[in-house]
């Protein structure tokens, strides 16, 4: 409960996390019948990049401040979102950026445990007939809010990783909501500081029965200090038709442009699971 995002927001792993979040709503948007997100870890949707937190850390500097020249490109849609935005200095997190682009039929359910956190959120959404603002653990949110009535849609799980056990959580989370939900496509972050426990959950995974699972991998660096954010990746269940080679798109766009030349740096898109 003590991982606030406003400290971080805008940095390489939103850029990350966005971006792709962006190209499979936007996948999901290309047929012509109504679909549903539950973002189960929500935070308070749009932040403050001039803020006294972002300015605290300057990570959104060394993050999306790299990028906003980019008008071409795999990014070019989402910076574009970014700027309608108001950025900067207002950067949409997931709930904002998804808000952007539904389409009147389609809704957005939010998930926020945190009390000041859930209160700034649900402010910022009040009125607004497209979207449900709950606190609640997301975690049961997972299996609680699942299936969808409009029978497809994107399940986006994005965790602080601030308790032990997050990586067995996440696991176990998408294991529960693949059964109750086929056809839904899960999207799921996680940090990479070392290799072991990402091994360790890409093993679960692979080993818990659910089907076409790909992971998107980003790293700044060699992922050897378990001490410090050297990448992050995205766990997609179902990805959409030409999801894959759009993501390595979007990676490699993304290390070009954020990487330093440091050794190690580098993108991966893995399948997990067969179709």
């Amino acid at each position: 409960m003590n991982y606030r995002h406003a400290f971080h927001a805008g940095n390489f792993a939103d850029c990350m996390k966005h971006a792709l979040l962006l190209r499979l709503l936007t996948r999901l948007a290309a047929k012509d019948k109504p679909f549903r997100v539950l973002d189960t870890h929500a935070g308070i949707g749009l932040y403050d990049v001039s803020a006294s937190e972002a300015e605290r850390t300057g990570e959104w500097q060394r993050g999306v401040g790299r990028l906003l020249e980019i008008e071409t490109g795999p990014l070019a849609e989402w910076l574009a979102l970014l700027k309608r935005a108001g950025f900067p200095p207002r950067y949409p997190g997931s709930p904002s950026l998804t808000r952007m682009v539904l389409r009147p039929e389609d809704r957005l359910v939010l998930c926020e445990l945190h009390e000041q956190d859930f209160t700034t959120l649900r402010a910022l959404f009040r009125g607004d007939p497209q979207v449900a603002v709950h606190r609640r653990d997301g975690w049961e949110a997972l299996t609680a809010l699942t299936p969808f009535p409009e029978k497809r849609g994107l399940v986006l799980v994005d965790p602080p990783f601030e308790k032990e056990g997050e990586f067995e959580r996440m696991a176990a989370g998408i294991a529960a909501c693949a059964h109750r939900f086929r056809a839904g496509v899960q999207a799921a972050w996680y940090p990479i500081k070392h290799r072991t426990p990402v091994r360790a959950f890409h093993t679960a995974l692979a080993e818990s029965g659910v089907r076409d699972i790909i992971a998107c991998e980003f790293w700044l660096r060699e992922p050897t200090d378990p001490q410090r954010l050297n990448g992050c990746g995205l766990i997609v269940v179902n990805p959409p038709w030409k999801f894959e080679e759009e993501a390595r798109e979007i990676l490699a766009a993304l290390v070009q442009n954020l990487g330093d030349d440091e050794r190690g740096q580098g993108i991966a898109v893995t399948r997990i699971a067969a179709e």
